[in-house]
């Protein structure tokens, strides 16, 4: 899990600051497409690439077979059982709509 755990955290760790000599600083992110998914169920852990285009509303654990949904709230399984939020949250704040 150590292996698996450090990509997603240099993943996370994509920031970039492009300084202007104007003073105007803009922060760029990139879109982390990977989640390291956990199942509630028996605690496995699963690095998945999320879809861009969608939500995903059911996963299957492929340790224990239970089909994950999304909790009340969230839009998808990666936002509710995933270490990174689905990219439509990342990008707007808000999914689906």
């Amino acid at each position: 899990m150590g292996r698996t755990t450090r990509r997603v955290w240099l993943w996370k760790k994509r920031l970039r600051t492009i300084h202007s000599p104007h003073g105007n600083d803009v922060v760029i992110s990139t879109i982390v497409p990977e989640s390291l998914l956990t199942c509630p169920q028996c605690g496995f852990t699963k690095l998945e690439i999320m879809p861009t285009d969608a939500c995903q509303f059911y996963y299957a654990c492929s340790n224990c077979e239970t089909v994950l949904r999304p909790n009340p709230g969230d839009c998808c399984v990666f936002c509710s059982f995933g270490s990174v939020k689905c990219p439509s949250i990342q990008v707007r704040g808000s999914c689906c709509g």
